[in-house]
């Protein structure tokens, strides 16, 4: 689960798909956007449930 989460991270700091695969040692970024990149949040009430439980919230 954090692997997907840092590359969330990092493909929203708009960092290339290459620097991502790095980071995550995978050998292809086509691997990293297979299994890591490109998905949106379902919805915008998953993700406050989310934020809310793990307390990433803004106050």
């Amino acid at each position: 689960m954090f692997r997907k989460t840092a590359a969330t991270i990092l493909d929203e700091a708009r960092l290339t798909a290459r620097l991502i695969a790095n980071q995550l040692r995978h050998s292809r970024p086509s691997m990293t956007q297979d299994v890591h990149m490109g998905r949106e949040a379902v919805s915008r009430d998953t993700a406050e449930t989310l934020e809310a439980a793990l307390g990433t919230g803004a106050e």
